[in-house]
């Protein structure tokens, strides 16, 4: 009880003081003055970082880059065309956040020892090797405090990060969002509410169960082979809604008005009811209830080969719904470019996750269903 009382009142009180020295040293000029060397969309953000974040304590005297001031605002301003804003309007990337360039990268030293600067920041892009290594030589002639921002950034990467295997320092691209505490909240959350849900609906279930048996001949339940976790193949569990239960090569999507549908598949298709024994998938480990819907291991070898960054949805488990499916791509793919965009919101998901983002995805998805958007 004493410490639930005092530790929050010990990290208030602690945050508020360091808060209150570090405004007190900005206000007296107590900070470190620092340069960036590259002017390119790596060097901008970490400018823009700094400009914004007075109580890092760092005096931003400007940049240095081989270009001219106006090559590098057309280089800055072609970036721009490529990043979406909420409104289209206004460039997201301003040349005139840069600060001033204060020459080529030749006069850097002379500048620092003129200036006694104390942080260096090298935004040069790992293919100037070359460059870099120039720096490397002629900046320990001075006192300044050299930083390498790596541009790894600039790759469409997902969950990338520092990391230390023992004490060798490692760079994660390509990482699932659900490492450490991250995939013990999401394990967690995943067998609490499949457990709840399954308890709710099991007289749902019973009557669906029923009703299949009786309407058509064939297993009550469909088993298909699909890809998890890793692009491990996994089996899940769907009401039979369809005459052939196909699990091949070629598999063919249903469509709507399908002739293959049951007395009773179009309605548990349309209203996804299908779908809600793969809550047992989840208390199985096999899948998640929110993340990339499962494909078939077919339509899986198809895609893989014409849209990049495919399988990067196999690093997380599966789910019963999906940032996708409550953007509207739910239902049928016909055409590539319909994959691609679903593809696109399964990466995003992966790169955005969030426990909250779960949230109200499952909220989104109830009332999706409520209104019955189809799927197929």
């Amino acid at each position: 009880m004493s410490w639930f009382i005092v530790t929050p009142l010990i990290l208030i009180i602690s945050h508020i003081t360091v808060r209150s020295i570090v405004s007190y040293l900005h206000s007296e000029g107590k900070t470190r003055s620092a340069v960036v060397i590259g002017a390119n969309e790596n060097g901008y953000n970490f400018i823009k970082h700094i400009q914004n974040t007075p109580l890092l304590l760092i005096n931003y005297h400007g940049f240095f880059d081989d270009r001219s001031s106006s090559r590098i605002a057309n280089d800055l301003q072609s970036l721009s065309g490529n990043v979406a804003t909420p409104d289209d309007a206004t460039p997201v990337i301003r040349p005139d956040c840069l600060g001033p360039r204060l020459g080529e990268i030749n006069e850097l030293v002379p500048y620092i020892q003129q200036h006694n600067i104390e942080m260096v920041f090298i935004s040069l892009p790992m293919s100037s090797q070359p460059r870099i290594q120039k720096l490397m030589d002629q900046l320990p002639d001075t006192t300044s405090s050299i930083y390498f921002i790596p541009d790894i950034y600039v790759f469409d990467l997902m969950q990338a990060h520092f990391d230390y295997i023992d004490n060798i320092p490692v760079v994660a691209m390509n990482e699932s969002p659900f490492t450490g505490i991250n995939g013990v909240v999401k394990s967690a959350s995943d067998y609490i509410l499949a457990s709840l849900a399954i308890i709710l609906i099991s007289p749902l279930l019973a009557c669906i169960t029923l009703a299949v048996k009786i309407t058509s001949p064939g297993p009550i339940i469909f088993k298909q082979r699909r890809y998890g976790l890793n692009g491990e193949k996994i089996v899940v569990y769907k009401f039979r809604t369809m005459t052939v239960t196909e699990d091949g090569k070629n598999i063919q999507q249903a469509k709507q008005n399908d002739q293959r549908f049951t007395k009773i598949g179009g309605f548990l298709r349309r209203t996804s009811l299908d779908e809600l024994p793969q809550f047992f998938n989840v208390l199985q480990g096999r899948m998640s209830i929110v993340g990339p819907r499962p494909h078939a291991v077919a339509h899986n070898e198809l895609y893989r080969k014409l849209i990049k960054g495919y399988m990067l949805r196999h690093k997380a488990k599966p789910g019963i719904t999906g940032w996708a499916q409550v953007n509207g791509w739910r239902g049928e793919t016909e055409t590539l470019e319909k994959m691609k965009a679903r593809i696109e919101h399964d990466l995003y998901y992966l790169k955005n996750w969030t426990i909250w983002l779960d949230i109200w995805i499952i909220l989104k998805t109830v009332w999706i269903v409520l209104r019955k958007d189809n799927a197929y």
